[in-house]
């Protein structure tokens, strides 16, 4: 789906200057522990479906609307997986739009619908394995975390920040 109303009023007062958002994915495996992916129409990298909480919704609700809207998968949160963001998470729109996400990820189980890409943010929607995924063009952030999501490690770094002396 195209950018919200709520969104687009943002950035009709700030232009394409740099905003951190809160955003959603979703981690939906199938029952051959296959990952949902979507291919972006924005530069065309393979990510797990997700995007942007809307004002007043809830984090659970945003990541079952978001992977609805790109996949036409129906899905239930089953685990809370972490929140993410860092330079890795920052992206450029093809219009000038910069967006750094602070994103919650959620594994999701796949209740049903028809595997579909919307055609306008998603342009295909696939299960693929481990090894499959290795091979794809994935986004920044998605290559930091999907391998380590496939292969069960660890996906939170030991914290960096020091208090000043």
């Amino acid at each position: 789906m195209p950018m919200s109303d709520f969104m687009r009023g943002v950035r009709e007062k700030v232009g394409h200057d740099l905003l951190v958002v809160p955003s959603v994915t979703g981690a939906v495996f199938d029952t051959e522990r296959r990952l949902l992916l979507v291919k972006h129409s924005n530069g065309g990298v393979w990510v797990a479906p997700g995007g942007a909480v809307e004002p007043d919704e809830r984090p659970s609700d945003a990541v079952v609307r978001e992977v609805w809207e790109e996949t036409g998968i129906h899905v239930e949160p089953v685990k809370f997986v972490g929140v993410f963001g860092g330079p890795e998470y920052r992206v450029r729109y093809d219009n000038g739009d910069e967006v750094d996400y602070v994103m919650s990820m959620f594994e999701c189980r796949p209740l049903g619908g028809q595997l579909r890409a919307d055609g306008e943010e998603t342009l295909e929607a696939r299960y693929f394995t481990a090894d499959e995924v290795a091979e794809l063009k994935l986004s920044r952030w998605a290559s930091v975390l999907l391998p380590r999501l496939l292969a069960g490690r660890p996906l939170l770094d030991p914290v960096q920040w020091r208090p000043p002396a």
